[in-house]
């Protein structure tokens, strides 16, 4: 492993973006997104995919200056065409139009179609959180997830994200796959050639696997329950809209960098001051996320926490240490730039 220091990094994916004339926009909302979710220590959706945007670009899979279309349907309806721009600019443009619209009427929800992928929910429900409403960020995935009691898969891993403020903290967030773990999370142990644990993956005939390399389709969480979460998300966000079902999206790796692969995302926006006083409910939030703290722990388990908990230490640790990368997506890193050499802080193993 290497550790590389976020704020060099920074700068160096902007300069590597904006030599391939991307948008100024995409740019500042794929870097802050991977950026702050590896801080976060959600590996599998931060600063690993970059070389893999970066060809996405090049290959013109990804707008790289998108002409977003906002329909206001309704009062608190929008619906976006994303024009093929990188998710994270899609999502956070239907997020922040969607918290605007909220403000107004005390919820909305936006169907973004013609996107790409976006990177962790969290992004987005982490900007309703900051401007004092709940927040909820889906998207469907190209079919991953094997369908419960089945051989193949279906749905994709299909995210469920929901964010809420509390008082003196940064918000909840709950942000979870509708699958046991991420595709991008087999790839990190395929990498570190880790075995994985027997109910995360299965093989071509839909047996459990321990070994990354002979996973073919992801588990649901909970078995039926996940495949039906999974469901819920798909309806919501290609459904609606007629968009493409998860089984006929192309795969994020699996497809040529010059193919358009049109997913769909829903985000959805509650404005607390609607219902009580900011004040009030973020204190309430306070005091339920301390009591829970304080419950009694199990021996030999983890701390007492709530979702979220785990990636706001990791953030106070990594924002000083570095983030931490396997060589082997650092070495990709390099065949886009040399100059990401500036970045390293440490070639030290990790433990």
């Amino acid at each position: 492993m290497i550790t590389l220091d976020s704020h060099i990094l920074r700068g160096l994916m902007k300069e590597v973006l904006e030599a391939r004339n991307v948008n100024p926009d995409s740019i500042h909302h794929v870097i802050e997104s991977t950026i702050t979710t590896s801080l976060r220590g959600v590996d599998s959706h931060g600063i690993n995919l970059f070389p893999h945007y970066c060809r996405a670009f090049e290959g013109t899979r990804l707008e790289i200056k998108p002409n977003f279309k906002i329909d206001k349907t309704s009062g608190g309806t929008l619906i976006v065409d994303a024009d093929h721009a990188i998710g994270h600019h899609a999502g956070a443009v239907a997020m922040d139009a969607t918290i605007e619209l909220a403000k107004e009427n005390g919820i909305a929800c936006a169907n973004v179609i013609n996107s790409t992928h976006f990177g962790a929910a969290a992004y987005f429900g982490l900007r309703a959180a900051n401007a004092n409403c709940l927040g909820f960020a889906f998207t469907n995935a190209d079919s991953l997830t094997k369908a419960f009691s089945s051989t193949e898969s279906f749905f994709g891993t299909n995210p469920i994200c929901f964010t809420a403020p509390i008082a003196g903290e940064g918000p909840y967030c709950l942000d979870m796959a509708t699958s046991i773990t991420s595709w991008n999370n087999i790839k990190n142990h395929r990498r570190g050639n880790k075995n994985i644990p027997s109910d995360w993956a299965c093989d071509a005939k839909g047996k459990g696997v321990t070994d990354p390399h002979d996973a073919v389709t992801l588990n649901p969480i909970g078995e039926h329950k996940g495949f039906g979460l999974g469901m819920m998300v798909e309806i919501l966000c290609s459904t609606l809209m007629g968009g493409v079902t998860a089984k006929d999206l192309l795969g994020m790796y699996t497809a040529p960098l010059d193919a358009r692969r049109k997913l769909s995302h829903f985000f959805m926006v509650i404005d607390v001051s609607k219902f009580t006083p900011v004040d009030v409910f973020k204190n309430n939030m306070k005091g339920i996320v301390e009591r829970i703290r304080a419950l009694p722990q199990m021996e030999g388990a983890l701390p007492m926490m709530v979702a979220g908990d785990p990636q706001k230490k990791e953030y106070v640790k990594r924002i000083d240490a570095g983030i931490p990368m396997f060589e082997s997506v650092f070495e990709d890193y390099l065949s886009i730039s040399e100059s990401f050499k500036k970045a390293v802080i440490s070639e030290k193993i990790s433990s």
